[in-house]
C-alpha cells in the first residue's frame, strides 16, 4: 500500500485508547500493509496504528532486520529489573529522554487470519514492544518519564519549530 504520515504530538488520535481489531476485518489488511510500509523507513523500529490516524489496535516493529506486525496485541510478560534507556519516538520527532522500561517483554495477539501469535524479545525488541502496546493505551513514552525529566522534556517539545 503505501507509507503514512506520522501523527505528532498534540494529535488528539495519540492520547486515544485504541478499540480491538475485529478478528476477519477485511479493511485491516490494508492497515497492515501501510503499517509494514511505514515500519520500514531507515531508523524506525515500530509503529503503532495511531501514528498513521488509525484508532485500531495494531503494530508493527522493524527489529534487527525482523520486520512484521501484531493485532490486538496485550503485554503478558515482562521480567527483569526496570533499567534507565535511551528512548525516542516518531510522534515526538528530534528528541530523546531516558525512561525505564524492562529488559525483557513478551505480547500476545492474532496475525490477519486469526491465528495466535506471539512476540518477545530483549533490548530494543523488549523496549519496542513496550512503547507500541503504550501507544495503543493512549500513552506517549513522556508520559512515563520521571517527574523532573518530563517537565524539561515538555519545554523543550513546546520550544521546537514543530510544535
Amino acid at each position: 500500500m503505501a507509507e503514512r504520515q506520522i501523527r505528532i504530538f498534540g494529535d488528539p488520535v495519540l492520547k486515544t485508547v485504541s478499540d480491538p481489531v475485529k478478528p476477519g476485518d477485511r479493511a485491516v489488511r490494508g492497515l497492515i500493509d501501510d503499517l509494514l510500509d511505514s515500519v520500514k523507513v531507515p531508523g524506525r523500529a515500530g509503529v503503532a496504528a495511531c501514528q498513521i490516524g488509525v484508532n485500531l489496535r495494531a503494530f508493527s516493529y522493524n527489529v534487527d532486520g525482523e520486520v512484521g506486525y501484531i493485532i490486538n496485541p496485550v503485554v503478558v510478560e515482562t521480567r527483569g529489573e526496570l533499567e534507565l534507556v535511551e528512548e525516542g519516538c516518531l510522534s515526538v520527532p528530534g528528541f530523546f529522554f531516558p525512561r525505564l522500561r524492562y529488559p525483557f517483554a513478551r505480547v500476545e495477539g492474532i496475525d490477519l487470519d486469526g491465528n495466535v501469535i506471539e512476540l518477545q524479545g530483549e533490548g530494543l525488541m523488549a523496549q519496542a514492544l513496550q512503547h507500541e502496546a503504550d501507544h495503543l493505551d493512549g500513552k506517549l513514552y513522556v508520559d512515563g518519564l520521571d517527574k523532573e525529566t518530563r517537565r524539561e522534556a515538555m519545554r523543550q517539545i513546546r520550544e521546537s519549530d514543530w510544535f
